[in-house]
């Protein structure tokens, strides 16, 4: 965050593009938090989308769902 939301997507993106925590629900819950603040609507709900698919967690996922439904409508 110290270097914005741009610097973080790129750093969350190298990782996921490496396959690097690709199964791991938090890491596309952040990729989505990063769009959402930059304003990049559709993939921030792509994101949160890939994250709720792979949280297990109730709790984890009612909060994905909020996220989903929070994102403007395009």
């Amino acid at each position: 965050m110290r270097d914005g939301p741009a610097a973080g997507l790129a750093l969350v993106d190298t990782i996921l593009d490496r396959g690097d925590l690709a199964d791991y629900h938090l890491a596309h819950s952040a990729r989505a938090d990063l769009c959402r603040r930059l304003g990049r609507t559709a993939e921030a709900r792509t994101s949160y989308q890939r994250a709720l698919e792979l949280a297990r967690q109730e709790p984890e996922r009612r909060f994905l769902e909020r996220r989903l439904r929070e994102l403007p409508v395009q």
